[in-house]
């Protein structure tokens, strides 16, 4: 049993044999040798002491990453299951991903939107096609997939829907989580992520999560223009919604003529066993928000897609950014889209989630409450005792990647 749940634990690959060059272990050993420039504790001190405090990172130096195995500078090999919140659905340093890097740094990296490139027609004909949409609007990160969302949603509402200008508005579940810009913090209900950073953005309505009824008594406002939703709530513990949810808010988005944008920045790119959690109820969002695993985490790479009635509501100098769409981006995320494809991760991610979901129900229910999940998309609840607070919040971190996978 412990050979199979080992097979289940990091990014959508997990069957190393198919994509990466052999690497034989011992069965007694637990490190690589490498190179040594500064300890664990050196690289805590640095980054403590140059460093802005936004994070506060687990003690793990990490200096090498291959398939799903990380290790730290002092060669200590580890599982890793947080998967950089999704972003490395496809691995660490993939070598078709990685040699995709290589190749197309030698010849282009980057050049102003003022000019074409002949990389990113190639790129935006393969990912529209892969997904069934008119046009991709191409970005860096998944937080600027969600402002690239909210923006096309409002040029839409007043230009399509004829909403009164600058009355538009756009609806949130509570519980959300697409970043921290000024925009993503004002649709938080995290303290933590809002508080000392008011005043917030206008126009933004937050309703329960995986509340229809909630959906139809908003959408009663003439002004809704969009409905932003994750299919599954990364941030907020993996929460997963009832069956038929996603179906209803299509629904209701049609029915009253609002965006459903989804937000797949982590669900998406076969974590949750589909090509997008929204194929688990075969809907079409009229928006589509990706990101991380979008490049394998190698480059900073998102988009959102739509079709035409949708996209081109936004003209040319409306909208845009200087790395995105560029070269070098393209090529990676063309061959990072190759490799979910051909190695077949979604179908991977789906056999090895039900694989691991059953192994993890078998443990204590007086520790482990509830494992919840799709796909390599999962969390384990764990009971939280008094007199533990610490060892608890051990434990909580070294399964975060199951819990909170952001």
């Amino acid at each position: 049993m412990l050979s199979r749940f080992s097979r289940c634990i990091n990014s959508c690959t997990l069957t190393l044999r198919q994509r990466f060059k052999t690497v034989a272990y011992s069965a007694t050993e637990t490190s690589l040798k490498v190179e040594k420039s500064l300890t664990s504790e050196e690289v805590f001190a640095r980054e403590e002491k140059y460093g802005a405090h936004n994070y506060s990172p687990l003690p793990v130096a990490l200096a090498k990453g291959e398939g799903i195995y990380v290790w730290d500078v002092e060669g200590r090999r580890y599982f890793d299951f947080l998967s950089a919140y999704s972003a490395v659905n496809q691995g660490h340093c993939h070598p078709k991903i990685i040699g995709a890097l290589k190749s197309q740094a030698d010849k282009l990296t980057l050049t102003s939107r003022a000019f074409y490139n002949n990389v990113l027609g190639e790129y935006e004909e393969y990912v529209t096609k892969l997904f069934n949409y008119n046009k991709v609007l191409p970005m860096n990160t998944g937080v600027e997939a969600g402002e690239s969302a909210c923006k096309l949603a409002r040029k839409w509402a007043y230009e399509v829907k004829g909403i009164p200008k600058y009355k538009a508005k756009i609806l949130f579940a509570a519980g959300n989580f697409w970043g921290r810009t000024m925009s993503a913090i004002s649709s938080s209900t995290d303290s933590s992520s809002y508080e000392g950073f008011g005043p917030f953005m206008p126009g933004f309505e937050i309703i329960p999560y995986n509340d229809l009824p909630a959906i139809e008594r908003a959408f009663q406002d003439p002004n809704m223009a969009a409905f932003m939703v994750e299919p599954i709530q990364g941030e907020a513990g993996v929460v997963v919604p009832d069956k038929g949810y996603l179906q209803g808010v299509r629904e209701l988005c049609t029915k009253h003529n609002v965006l459903f944008i989804a937000d797949e920045v982590q669900t998406g790119l076969a974590r949750t066993g589909r090509r997008l959690a929204c194929d688990h109820e075969d809907v079409r969002p009229d928006i589509v928000m990706l990101g991380k695993a979008l490049s394998g985490g190698v480059y900073p790479v998102s988009a959102i897609l739509s079709d035409d009635q949708v996209m081109l509501t936004i003209k040319p100098g409306q909208h845009g950014s200087t790395y995105g769409g560029n070269p070098l981006a393209c090529r990676i995320s063309i061959a990072a889209l190759e490799v979910l494809e051909e190695e077949n991760l979604a179908e991977n991610s789906e056999e090895m989630g039900k694989l691991l979901r059953s192994e993890l129900m078998k443990l204590p229910s007086d520790v482990v409450t509830a494992v919840r999940g799709k796909g390599l998309l999962n969390a384990i609840v764990i009971r939280e005792t008094k007199g533990q607070q610490h060892s608890g919040n051990a434990c909580q971190w070294k399964l975060s990647s199951l819990e909170w996978s952001r």
